[in-house]
């Protein structure tokens, strides 16, 4: 299989969303089967927005593709809201704020350097290889579906200075005499081709990925780099993401940037998008009193501080004081998940609750947090319909 060029995906994509939107209508569970290769899949168009001068990955030979997704047509953007009862058109906002600025991917190519291991000089997979290889795996996993731009967030800025400004003082540094690079990364690239409605919600096929140089013992030689990916779904009216195990890899050890694509693909290829939606949806049918609510917002608060040996005997919570502060406040004022007029909320506005809490985490816990916040809502579920596993946090 020839090696997949990972340097020209920048202009794969055109910004912005067409006036023509897909939904996703659900085969059965149980059928997993490969992607037509025709332009057409049962009945239903297949748009592309993929750019005249971009190569398709057909030639790498890369034919296992995802379980089937027959799309139709939609032709608004707006829903209706359940909270107020009016159409709204889903407004971006960023997929996680914490200290994390928004960049370009032209950015990333052109401003930053790439750190190497210290001791050989071998360089690591930079951040902007990382999006290319993730943009090149998604075309052969959906070669016929539109793909957005990536959005990519950075923080911790490691600056440097080039060997002529060693003498100059800070404010007389020239900016091609500055060196910079970013420790973490985050991205996403949506495929909104592909979408589904929950709760008066619609979400989008969504693949990104985390780099954190932090995790690399960039003092030693070349060794096996670390890299989170994931393919889940986006809930367009808030941007939280919707992630799941099957879809979710938390240490993905590479060499090569074509080993990080093959992994990838196999991750994409065995993420079953049907049953986690069909999890998702099954949210919705159960709920939560003011009362039960209430304590599962203290007992939140009281289980970062338990004994060792008492927290070992509860399921894993991984949010932290801050978040479920923020989770109280958005139960009363958040437009989108709040509480009914009786003080109940479901448990899919619970689990936005806490997706929409981690977005001030930092990158590097990002995506473990996300998993765990699926992860303990269908535990509370199990606990609601009698499973004891959860009941600690609803006593």
């Amino acid at each position: 299989m020839d090696t997949p060029n990972f340097n020209n995906s920048t202009n794969i994509i055109e910004k912005g969303i067409s006036q023509d939107y897909n939904y996703l209508k659900l085969q059965s569970i149980n059928e997993k089967k490969p992607f037509s290769g025709n332009n057409s899949f049962g009945g239903a168009k297949l748009l592309s927005r993929m750019d005249d001068n971009q190569v398709l990955n057909s030639e790498f030979g890369i034919n296992n593709i995802m379980q089937p997704f027959a799309l139709g047509r939609k032709e608004d953007f707006s829903v209706a809201n359940k909270n107020t009862s009016t159409d709204v058109e889903y407004l971006p906002s960023p997929f996680i704020i914490a200290n994390t600025t928004e960049v370009e991917l032209h950015h990333l190519k052109n401003d930053c350097i790439i750190p190497v291991f210290s001791k050989d000089n071998e360089k690591t997979i930079a951040h902007q290889e990382f999006i290319d290889v993730i943009l090149n795996a998604i075309q052969s996993a959906f070669p016929h579906q539109s793909i957005d731009i990536p959005e990519i967030r950075v923080s911790h800025q490691i600056k440097g200075r080039t060997p002529d400004a060693i003498h100059l003082n800070v404010k007389d540094l020239l900016e091609n005499q500055k060196t910079i690079y970013y420790e973490r990364m985050a991205f996403i690239i949506r495929i909104p081709s592909i979408t589904d409605v929950i709760n008066g919600n619609e979400l989008s096929l969504t693949v990104g990925g985390v780099r954190s140089y932090n995790l690399e013992n960039l003092y030693n030689k070349k060794s096996f780099e670390k890299f989170k990916i994931f393919i889940g779904f986006q809930n367009k009216v808030c941007c939280n993401l919707c992630i799941s195990t099957d879809g979710f890899v938390e240490e993905m050890r590479v060499a090569s940037t074509q080993e990080l694509y093959n992994k990838a693909l196999k991750t994409m290829q065995n993420y079953n998008a049907e049953n986690h939606l069909m999890e998702m949806k099954e949210l919705t049918y159960d709920f939560l009193s003011d009362h039960q609510f209430a304590q599962l917002i203290g007992r939140s608060r009281l289980y970062q501080h338990l004994p060792k040996s008492e927290r070992q005997a509860i399921p894993i919570l991984n949010f932290n004081d801050s978040h479920i502060n923020t989770m109280a406040k958005d139960y009363y004022e958040d437009k989108n998940f709040c509480r009914k007029e009786d003080g109940s909320i479901n448990l899919w506005n619970v689990y936005n609750l806490f997706t929409q809490a981690n977005k001030s985490s930092y990158i590097d816990t990002f995506l473990d947090r996300n998993l765990n916040a699926f992860e303990f809502s269908k535990g509370l579920q199990k606990t609601l319909n009698g499973n004891e596993n959860y009941h600690w946090f609803l006593s």
